[in-house]
């Protein structure tokens, strides 16, 4: 798959200025305001700037670590090539930011979390998602 490519001029337009906040300049959601935090359904989690399929109901949680509760949790990808961890140094500490490999565009934040199943946390806005439900 091409990566995609486009001026902020044409992610303005496309996106809400609240994903346009968050998806393409780093931003996060209030913790517990997402429309997507306590969605149950089955389906499969998209980027909200290209489609690219991210997250799969099956790794949704709800995690119980302090400092991450309030933001969608998935302890993993659909698979290794969904996103990229980048080295994330803002805010005066060492995180791992989570970006959509299609597009680029910032998703959240990735974390260890031994409440997760597997011990992986990937913290990420509601806004950064839209939701496919199964059929």
């Amino acid at each position: 798959m091409s990566k995609i490519q486009k001026s902020e001029d044409e992610w303005k337009k496309q996106l809400t200025p609240e994903q346009y906040r968050v998806l393409r300049q780093k931003g996060t959601e209030v913790p517990g305001t997402g429309e997507l935090l306590y969605n149950e359904q089955e389906g499969t989690y998209l980027c909200a700037a290209c489609g690219n399929p991210l997250f799969g109901s099956d790794t949704k949680y709800e995690s119980t670590m302090p400092g991450l509760i309030g933001w969608p949790s998935f302890s993993d990808a659909v698979n290794n090539d969904a996103l990229e961890l980048i080295d994330d140094t803002s805010l005066g500490m060492h995180r791992l930011e989570a970006v959509c490999s299609n597009c680029g565009s910032h998703l959240g934040h990735y974390f260890d979390d031994p409440t997760s199943p597997n011990g992986k946390h990937f913290c990420i806005n509601s806004l950064s998602l839209k939701f496919k439900k199964e059929d």
